[in-house]
Order: structure tokens, then sequence, then C-alpha cells
């Protein structure tokens, strides 16, 4: 006998959840760029059958896409990493005053403790500047039930509605009770209404008024909403807290009374004070800025927050417990353990060319992607990391201040997804003010830092859907750029001399390295060599280390080793190459003036 959807229960991240969570909610349509650790919301999300998700070329569109849908009566969905809002703060601010049809939900995966992320920032803070309500689920379970909430309320107080998740809410699996799809969206069908979709002044400020009453109505619903609650326990400790910290609270200080927060924007004023009264003690603990203290101590209560709680990184059960229990808390608490460096893939193309700029002693202006890591010794070849898009930006002000002394002395470097996410506008810069910096597009054919997603330049849509593939090159000559090359970064010596004669050019010039990314299934299948280190001929020079490729190993000696492998006492040791990681990119062969890489024969 089946068991009914609604009484099934399944172990899902917090990504799976609130994937289905949209999908019980009826949406329809999805729009994202992919960030850790958002990334997988989307992909879930794209197997439902009768849906439509996209990647779109960055969260600004996403979040105008989704808006749009929206405005046609459709329930929508909009996901990004933190650091995404940034990009979609222009449309998500208007979007609170216009308000929706059907239900729009803007995910945001903030990133404590900077996993994969640039920045830390606490996108609370978005929720009260932008006046959207925001809700912020404390495990998988709540990541679904909350998706659905967050649609009803979108509808209900005709609104945008923020979805906070952290990395481990967002990774971390639980189990969940899945349910039905709930009932259909208003009627599709755009509406004309320019008093609410038309944001001009006079428009703008009825709409703001309209903006503040809603406000205070959510304000009150908070106060009875069930995902504030509180938890009484031993009156002597009151914590107030939210998210994933609720776990760590619960874990440290079970007997303690807990007001849980499931609401972030706009915080339950009565709640607070009613809890306060009620215990001798009151903590609040939360990850990264002090959002809810602030609020609380705002209403004259009494509290302890960040002087014992750290602002920086992610908590944990024993950082919660050590700091209401007095003993001091490390800043970084992780320190002290052992490095685990990254590292670029055996045989990833990004490496031959940061090889070369290595070779060159240019400045490089960087940007956000996998190749960001060849920032890293040995290669050593970034000098700048800022947000998506930067690097060009960052190269050009470079120029524009040194004037003709850059010349041959800076290059900007942009992976192909992130040229497409908000690059293609500081090339545009570049060329109508007169520049003449250099720019290297990556292309591997994927976006790679996120798990090998799709793009406009790949020629497939996230549904997995055949597509016009973007073409680069003719992209660039279209906004001006006469001078536009691609090189096999593998071949690192016409790399080279193309980049030589490029960065003298004098006028903005394009540089693609077109090599697909090592991971991609295609690229797997295909039959590639291997190389192997032969031993005579070794005399530990260390040139093919600097590429820092993992399949490349040291062998040490001592004197006494060294003799007896045939070598002088003085060889500190010989290379090796591990066959099991070796992809067969022969980047490392023309390194070796010895010759002692060689492709290994079956």
């Amino acid at each position: 006998m089946s068991v009914p959807a609604r009484e099934k229960v399944e172990l899902l991240s917090g990504n799976e959840a609130i994937a289905r969570g949209a999908h019980e909610a009826g949406v329809t349509v999805a729009s994202a760029y992919p960030g850790t650790p958002s990334t997988e919301i989307l992909e879930n999300f794209a197997r439902y059958e009768g849906v439509y998700a996209e990647w779109a070329p960055n969260e600004k569109v996403a979040v105008e896409v989704a808006h749009g849908a929206s405005m046609a009566g459709a329930r929508a969905l909009a996901v990004m990493k933190h650091v995404g809002v940034n990009v979609a703060a222009d449309p998500i601010f208007t979007a609170s005053y216009t308000g929706v049809r059907g239900g729009f939900v803007i995910v945001t995966a903030d990133d404590p403790e900077l996993h994969s992320s640039q920045n830390e920032q606490d996108n609370r803070h978005y929720a009260v500047a932008a006046k959207i309500p925001m809700l912020e689920p404390s495990d998988s379970f709540e990541a679904k039930e909350f998706t659905r909430l967050a649609f009803a309320l979108s509808e209900r107080f005709d609104t945008p509605v923020f979805l906070r998740s952290t990395t481990r809410i967002s990774h971390a699996k639980g189990a969940v009770r899945l349910g039905e799809v709930s009932g259909p969206p208003p009627a599709l069908g755009f509406v004309r209404d320019p008093a609410k979709w038309v944001m001009l002044p006079d428009n703008a400020r009825r709409r703001h008024a309209i903006v503040e009453e809603r406000m205070r109505s959510l304000a009150e619903f908070a106060e009875t909403f069930d995902g504030n609650r509180i938890e009484w326990g031993d009156r002597e400790l009151g914590v107030i807290t939210a998210g994933v910290s609720y776990q760590y609270v619960r874990e440290a200080f079970p007997e303690a009374s807990v007001l849980k927060l499931g609401m972030a924007h706009p915080l339950p004023s009565r709640l607070v004070r009613e809890f306060a009264a009620g215990v001798s003690r009151v903590v609040v603990v939360e990850e990264l800025d002090p959002h809810i203290e602030t609020h609380v101590k705002a209403l004259g209560v009494p509290v302890q927050g960040k002087e014992i709680i750290p602002i920086v990184g992610e908590l944990s059960p024993r950082i919660v417990r050590d700091g209401i229990s007095g003993k001091s808390v490390p800043v970084h608490p992780a320190e002290g353990l052992p490095g685990r460096p990254p590292n670029l893939c055996p045989g990833c193309p990004h490496r031959g060319l940061f090889y070369v700029l290595n070779r060159l002693k240019v400045t490089v202006a960087g940007d956000i992607g996998c190749y960001t890591l060849a920032a890293l010794p040995p290669l050593g070849g970034m000098d700048t990391c800022v947000c998506m898009g930067a690097s060009l930006g960052n190269a050009f002000g470079i120029e524009k201040a040194l004037g003709k002394a850059a010349l041959g002395k800076v290059v900007a470097v942009i992976g192909d997804s992130t040229f497409l996410h908000s690059g293609i506008t500081p090339l545009i810069d570049i060329v109508y003010n007169r520049g003449f910096t250099t720019v290297i597009i990556l292309d591997n054919r994927t976006t790679a830092m996120t798990g090998a997603q799709e793009n406009p330049a790949t020629g497939r849509t996230l549904m997995g859907e055949p597509t016009r593939r973007l073409d680069l090159a003719a992209l660039c000559r279209a906004v001006g750029v006469d001078h536009v090359y691609t090189v096999n970064p593998h071949d690192m010596a016409r790399t080279e001399a193309v980049l030589r004669r490029e960065l003298f050019r004098g006028e903005p010039s394009v540089v693609i390295t077109e090599a697909p990314c090592v991971l991609l299934p295609d690229h797997r299948r295909k039959k590639r060599p291997v190389y192997e280190v032969i031993p005579d001929l070794c005399t530990g020079c260390m040139a093919c280390s600097k590429l820092g490729c993992p399949a490349i190993e040291w062998v040490p000696f001592t004197p006494e080793e060294a003799v007896a492998a045939g070598k002088k006492g003085s060889q500190k040791g010989m290379a090796r190459i591990n066959p099991l990681l070796c992809d067969g990119c022969n980047q490392c062969p023309p390194l070796c003036k010895f010759q002692a890489i060689l492709e290994k024969k079956d």
C-alpha cells in the first residue's frame, strides 16, 4: 500500500528542502545565478515537473525575471548567495515598493566563516533597509515549511519576502515531511496597473506609504507567528536566538529558556519584552552582526550579546557554551587546526596561464572563480580579487592612475561565466574611454567553481535543453575590441608569446584561453596520456614544482639516499608524478630542460 505524499519523510539538505518547499508552494518560475552555498536549490527545483528554472547571467537579472513572473501572476523564486544580493539590490529595493501579484521570494544564502566567499556580510541588514520581511529557518524541516510560508506571506501582504539561509543550514541534512502542492496562484496574465508597477516619483511616493503600513502589519503578524516562540525552561538564563544558532544554544544549554525567532525582520517587540521579563539574565546568540541584539537594546531591555559572543565567523556549541559561561572565546576559533591549502585540479587549464603570468611579472587584477586559487604559492599569479567583474575595472583604474607607465605591466583576468555576469560593462568602459588594458577571459566551458553549471557560453540551459551558444570573441568585437585572440592555455609557449605582444599593444585587447574544465564528463571520458618522471634523468631542480600541480610529488633524499640512487650527495630529492592524479595536460614536460618527464607507455 502506497504512503500518501503528505506522510512521506525524507532526509534533505536545507537547499533540497527549500527547493521542495518552493515546489509545494506552487512555484512555476525560478531564476538564479549559481553561488555557494545556494547553488543546489535551483538544481533540485529544476527536477520537478511543470516548472521553469534558469541560470541567469547574474543575480540582478534573476530578480528581475522572477519579479516579472510575479507581475504576471505566477509564484516565482530568485536564488543567490549573500554577495549576489549586492548585485540584485537595485531591483529588490524597488520591488519592495511595487509589491507582487504572485508570491515572490528571494533566497539569500549567507556564508559565515567565508567557506567560499570574499566577505562575511550579514544580509539581515538588507531586509531592514529594503523594508522586506525575512524568514530564517533553523533546520531542513523549517527550510521547507518557511519557504511555503514565505509565498503565503508574499501574497497576503503584497510584498517580496526574503528567506535567509546560511552555509550550515544549506548543506546539513535533516528529516523533512513532504507535503502536497498548494492551490493555484492568482489568475495568470499581466493586469495593467501603472500606479503599482510604474515607479515614477509620484507613484513611488504613494507606494512608500503603503510599504510603511505593510511593515506595521507585518510587525503585528510577527507577534503571533508560531515560528517565533518561547520555550520556557530554567528561568535563570534566557537566550534569544535564530537560525542555526538556535541548534547550538539547545545543545550547549538544554535546560535554558529560549526565545526562538523564525522571523528575522520585523522582530516581535512585545514577545521579546515578555520573554525578558520572565528570566533573570538575557543573552542574544546570533552569528555575525548584532541584528537582534540591537533591536532588543532599542527596546530598553538589558542584554548581553557581542561582548561575549564572537562577531567573526561561525558559532558552535562550544563557542556558545564558553561565551555564556564567561570563558575566553578566540576571535578565530579555527586557528591551530592543521592547514589544508586549496589547489587547482591536476590538469586544470588555468594553471598554465597563471604560470605564464607569473613569468611575465605583471600586475594581475583577478576575479571570482576557481582560478582565484592561483593567487596562492607557488603560482602567485593574482594580485587583486574584490567581486564579480571587478578585475576589468580594477585593471583599468590602475592604468588610468599610472598612465603610460602601466603599458605592459597590468592585465585583467576573468572567467567566462564571470565575464558574462558583470565583465561586459567594464570592457565597454575600457573601449569607450580609450584604454589599453589587456583582458584575459578563461573559457573552460562551464561555471566550474560552483560545481559545473551551464552558462550562456556553454550551449545548454539549466533544464538540459540545447540553446544558442554565446560567442565570446564575437561579443568582445561587438563592443569595440579590435584585437581578440584565442589560445590553448596548455600550450604555455604560445600563450606567453601572445600575451607579451598584447601587453604592449597600446589598445584594448582580449585573449581568450579555451580549454575545458578537467572535471567535465566529456573530458573525463577521453583517453589521455599519463606522464612519468625518469629517475635517472631527474636532477631535482624543482622546475616542474613551480606549476603547483597536485600530481607532481617531491621525494626528499638524505645524502646517503641520493648516493644510493646514483645521484650527487648534494641532491635534495627528485620529482615523481602520481599516475592516479595525472590528467595528461602536457604542461610539465616543456618545463624540464633535462627531458626527464615523458609520456608513460602502456
